[in-house]
């Protein structure tokens, strides 16, 4: 049989195998914003079932041959074509040995834990999860022992997972060049910073006005309406199912509209990857293959680097305030741009300042190093959690909803939290580089965003399914992961804006 023909063989087979993922990701999305508490777990019970039958697509010995043969011999296949054929390979090696029991177990587990922590974080009750997540820490590592390739340890091989190539040591280094930096600076804007202005920041925004505000920034960030959605749900996050089929959701909170503003600006960056991978990757199952990291690189660019400038405020906050009429009407460009930038030690990551939210990554990222490798166990989670935020953050944790449970992470995976961090630097670095080619700010200021897009399509878009991280982000700026870049970032801001000497 010719290689074409094996190809071709090979696309029809994942043709079938994208319609039960594309089905699975819908039911997700379904459980996750509109099903009712009483039917979440039927929803993961339908999961688990369909997912019986994609792990037998994924194991049949024609597609086993076919994917063996490409990849022992792609010649003829394009590039994209023999990345799709590597990465498959690699998908289908990892979980090889997987038995349809344990499959199916792995499922189930995973599709309970989400109503187990949804109950358990709206009652403040870790018992109610307690014992699943204790489930999700052993089948994951049981999974990783299923695995013929050997690591160091259970969690190297979820950050493998996550960030090709990097290892416990790169992200131990990372953190600690992150720690040095960081805490003195926020103990120096505590001691010696101005005051700022704050009090509107709490004043009730109706929904409906945050509503339009989302759709607003969405398509201001460059997003194709007729191939999104915008939902809510109470973690939120970005889907896709295609580039013609992205689907973002936020969280509105009544008295806290600037909650919603950046939450909608991170994950329309998500979605603004997902619509624009180029066409070849989407017709050869190469797209959305990008690491965490460099997706979260993105997000966190248009969340932080740009929707916090004060060059995007100024350009924001008159419509604003004409879309909420009197309940900002007070509030100059200059105290909104500061008070969305307020540094202050917090209690949930997804609520904290530019500044401090590293730490609250760092948190995460020691402790599920620990339960992963098996040092700690689940009864001592929220202890070490509570530790860990009184002494990097000084802040007492009142209850475990907004202590160990704010994050739904822990309910589906493990590894992925450094890529947050990850992405606040790779993103600074990106943006050194962009500023090389034109004037990045001098666009945000008039609200242009569509030469920022235009350069991350041609850049960052066009090549992140296809490397490592460390390939990438060596493409684009010449040269490999820096902190320094974000670090220097940060201090600079936070000194002039704080009146710092």
């Amino acid at each position: 049989m010719s290689d074409n023909n094996k190809l071709s063989q090979l696309w029809e087979i994942l043709e079938e195998i994208d319609v039960y993922q594309r089905s699975l990701g819908k039911l997700s999305f379904d459980m996750e914003c509109c099903a009712p508490p009483e039917g979440i777990e039927k929803a993961g019970a339908d999961m688990a079932v369909l997912g019986k039958q994609l792990h037998k697509l994924t194991n049949s010995p024609e597609y086993v041959e076919l994917l063996g043969a490409l990849h022992a011999d792609p010649a003829g296949l394009t590039p994209v074509q023999k990345n799709a054929v590597d990465r498959l390979y690699d998908r289908w090696e990892k979980q090889k040995n997987f038995t349809p029991e344990f499959a199916y177990e792995m499922d189930c587990i995973a599709n309970k834990a989400y109503g187990d922590w949804l109950a358990a974080k709206q009652t403040a009750d870790y018992a109610k999860f307690k014992d699943t997540f204790a489930a999700c820490i052993d089948v994951t590592r049981r999974a990783i022992d299923l695995r013929e390739r050997k690591y160091p340890s259970y969690y190297t091989a979820c950050i493998d997972d996550n960030e090709r190539g990097m290892t416990e040591q790169q992200l131990d280094d990372f953190f600690a060049a992150l720690k040095n930096r960081i805490v003195p600076l926020m103990k120096r804007i505590q001691a010696e910073g101005k005051p700022i202005r704050e009090d509107f920041m709490s004043r009730p925004c109706p929904i409906p006005l945050q509503e339009e505000l989302s759709r607003w920034l969405l398509e201001l960030e460059g997003l194709r309406k007729s191939a999104l959605v915008l939902m809510t749900t109470e973690h939120p996050f970005t889907t896709n199912f295609g580039a013609n089929d992205v689907r973002v959701t936020t969280h509105y909170h009544e008295d806290s509209f600037i909650s919603n503003v950046f939450t909608t600006l991170h994950e329309g960056g998500h979605a603004l990857f997902m619509q624009n991978e180029p066409e070849e990757f989407y017709a050869n199952h190469s797209s959305d293959l990008m690491s965490n990291g460099m997706h979260e690189t993105i997000s966190r660019f248009y969340e932080n680097i740009i929707g916090r400038s004060e060059e995007f405020i100024q350009f924001v906050a008159p419509v604003l305030r004409e879309k909420t009429g009197e309940i900002f009407a007070d509030v100059t460009d200059r105290e909104l741009y500061e008070a969305v930038n307020i540094a202050r030690p917090s209690l949930i990551r997804t609520e904290s300042d530019e500044l401090t939210y590293c730490l609250h990554v760092m948190i995460r990222y020691e402790i599920e190093k620990d339960f992963v490798n098996g040092k700690i166990t689940v009864d001592e989670v929220p202890a070490l959690w509570n530790a860990k935020y009184k002494e990097y953050l000084g802040v007492d944790v009142p209850d475990d909803s907004q202590g160990c449970l704010q994050d739904v992470h822990w309910t589906m995976s493990y590894g992925y939290f450094p890529s947050y961090a990850l992405g606040n630097a790779y993103g600074v670095q990106i943006l050194r580089t962009m500023q090389k080619n034109f004037d990045v700010f001098g666009e945000v200021r008039q609200g242009r965003l569509d030469g920022i897009l235009r350069w991350l399509k041609e850049r960052v878009f066009s090549c992140a399914s296809l490397l490592t991280p460390d390939e990438w982000i060596r493409q684009i700026t010449g040269e490999g992961l820096n902190p320094d870049y974000f670090l220097d970032y940060l201090e600079e801001k936070y000194t002039k804006l704080y009146e710092l000497n």
